[in-house]
């Protein structure tokens, strides 16, 4: 009888492991989520006791339940880590596969292709000048990139601020110039709004002239032309009243435009609108560095330069806010720069722990994780 039982419960597990299947690598629905954090899928937590607690200035902080495994070099065990051992990262710009993307470092100006087990491609490079906190901060893909291959640059050069078209196996070649440059106030932006155009956050340079292009939001064609929807059709201006702008996005539903500004004693989010930007639809007192955003319906997602970590918020459908912005990834990969959304809506970061930071061995990295979800509303 014992023989008999054996048998059969060989048979059973047998059958079991045979109707058992594994994900394999790369986006899946399901990923494990930081303790206390929230919605937002983080890295696969290895939990050991002979680990320290990890400084939140670095880029290998520790979640609340284990921290993910250590770099060695530049082969990071995080699988959600696309690119490593970069330059500060100051844009990415993803391609229409949602596999890979356009990096931009901040301090020299290249821009490389990266996807996850490739080496890093370089494409072009952009002469940049880091004074003011300049260098190359903004990087979006054209409108009709799938027809033109083209890529837009916003850099500080030598000269001045400007805009910069990006074609393979070309120079880069100015489409607007003339953005002035000053000892502070030099970062901007790029994003593409609803008509196809081009938006550009411009920094104040330290105090331009009111009439100059600085410490605005510009909305240009692919040429550098005025849109013709502006307040004046003859100027590239739409807003005015930034002072740092660390990054702009648009929520390609409801076609809402959300800029990031460090505005003095406070870190702020505007929402786009034509004339002075107004009120601030959020402000943080405690000046975390807001960078790059990524918008889609219900959720906001800022980077967080001196915070480590990615501040989200969820508007009302009015576009306002009610309640404190959720807090994720503090301290887990480090000071956050740029944040985008790829085409299969999943969140791309940029690192710049090696300016400033605390970095690991496999810093400067670019991270493609799952965004929070979503809420239709802020919560009280």
């Amino acid at each position: 009888m014992r023989r008999h039982l054996l048998i059969v419960l060989i048979a059973v597990l047998g059958l079991l492991a045979g109707c058992a299947s594994f994900p394999d690598e790369g986006p899946r629905d399901w990923q494990d989520k930081i303790e206390g954090q929230g919605e937002l899928g983080g890295p696969p937590s290895v939990a050991d006791p002979q680990e320290g607690d990890g400084d939140s200035g670095g880029g290998g902080g520790s979640p609340q339940q284990g921290g993910p495994q250590v770099a060695a070099g530049c082969v990071d065990p995080d699988p959600q880590v696309v690119a490593t051992c970069l330059d500060p990262v100051g844009a990415v710009a993803v391609l229409p596969n949602g596999q890979a993307a356009l990096v931009g470092e901040r301090a020299t100006g290249r821009v490389l292709r990266v996807e996850r087990d490739k080496e890093p491609v370089l494409v072009n490079t952009v002469p940049v000048d880091t004074t003011g906190g300049g260098g190359l901060t903004g990087l979006v893909l054209s409108p009709t990139y799938a027809e033109d291959q083209l890529v837009y640059a916003y850099a500080t050069t030598p000269e001045d601020n400007r805009v910069l078209r990006l074609a393979p196996h070309e120079p880069p070649k100015p489409v607007l110039t003339g953005i002035p440059k000053g000892p502070s106030g030099n970062a901007g932006a790029l994003g593409v709004d609803a008509g196809n155009t081009l938006l550009v956050a411009t920094g104040n340079a330290g105090g331009a002239p009111p009439e100059s292009l600085a410490g605005k939001v510009l909305r240009i064609d692919t040429l550098g032309r005025p849109a013709p929807a502006n307040p004046d059709p003859a100027s590239p201006v739409l807003g005015t009243g930034l002072a740092a702008p660390g990054g702009i996005c648009t929520d390609a539903t409801t076609q809402s435009a959300w800029v990031t500004d460090r505005a003095g004693s406070r870190d702020v989010l505007y929402r786009v609108r034509p004339g002075p930007l107004g009120p601030p639809a959020w402000t943080w007192p405690d000046r975390p560095g807001v960078a790059g955003c990524m918008a889609r319906p219900g959720v906001i997602a800022v980077a967080l330069e001196r915070a480590t970590a990615l501040s989200v918020l969820r508007p009302a459908a009015d576009g306002s806010f009610t309640g404190a912005p959720e807090t994720l990834l503090t301290g887990v990969y480090g000071r956050l720069t740029a944040a985008t959304l790829g085409s299969d809506g999943l969140l791309w970061l940029g690192t710049s722990n090696k300016a400033g930071g605390t970095p690991v061995p496999s810093d400067d990295r670019v991270i493609r994780i799952q965004p929070p979800s979503g809420g239709g509303a802020s919560r009280a």
